[in-house]
């Protein structure tokens, strides 16, 4: 997380253009381990409509990614499925097809909203129990901080996900997100950091000349209650 102070203006890009790779490509993953409660038959809302190929999810997140596909919510437009509890990114491009799946670190806090104002604050200002990931919906699209090129999540809570960034040398950032856990992926102010060869592999041409949606799961209410994924 990048308060106002800390970022350039971001470029954002609203062209309804979908640059996206071949659906017949496979995907890339560096994913590091089987997610709990990763289910075994098919998705509660029907018929599994997107193709996981192969990759261990979540049921929220499958559900998630199937009702997504089958309500044309994200009309069109690449998505991102974020699963909290099991510190996993899953994208895909406009008709649902699986581009890619990571680890990530996440916020520090578990929790499934953002403080109000966080985005205009300095990083001292803020606490352990403020550093969220929040849940919900969100339009996203590619910019810039000083630093790097980004996929601006929540523009005003100066919330991203991005490539990993080194950090503080005792935060351990890569090994966190090479170890066979989740548990230890909670470390950020609220961003959302991924190995920089799954940023720039997926995420970053499925985004190019295009807005998408980010989905984040929630973590300590109803997936139901945040999204209208049918039981």
């Amino acid at each position: 997380m990048r308060p106002l102070h800390q970022r350039g203006l971001a470029s954002l890009v609203f062209a309804i253009t979908i640059s996206v790779s071949s659906a017949n490509a496979a995907p890339a993953s560096v994913s590091k381990q089987a997610d709990k409660g990763a289910p075994t038959a098919a998705s509660s809302v029907g018929a599994e409509i997107v193709q996981f190929q192969g990759e261990a999810t979540s049921r929220d997140a499958r559900d998630t990614a199937n009702w997504v596909t089958t309500s044309h919510d994200n009309r069109g437009l690449p998505f991102i499925v974020i699963d909290k509890v099991n510190a996993k990114v899953l994208a895909f491009d406009g008709k649902g097809s699986l581009r890619g799946a990571s680890p990530a670190l996440l916020g520090l806090a578990r929790s499934d909203a953002s403080v109000p104002g966080i985005g205009h604050r300095k990083l001292a200002t803020i606490t352990p129990a403020e550093r969220t990931t929040p849940a919900g919906r969100f339009q996203a699209s590619l910019g810039n901080d000083f630093d790097q090129d980004i996929l601006w999540v929540d523009y005003d809570a100066a919330l991203s996900l991005h490539r990993v960034i080194a950090g503080r040398p005792q935060d351990h950032r890569a090994a966190r997100l090479a170890s066979a856990s989740p548990d230890d992926n909670r470390i950020s102010y609220g961003c959302i950091n991924v190995p920089a060869k799954f940023y720039d592999d997926v995420v970053k041409p499925l985004f190019t000349e295009t807005v998408g949606i980010v989905y984040i799961l929630p973590e300590t209410k109803p997936l139901r209650s945040v999204f209208a994924v049918p039981d």
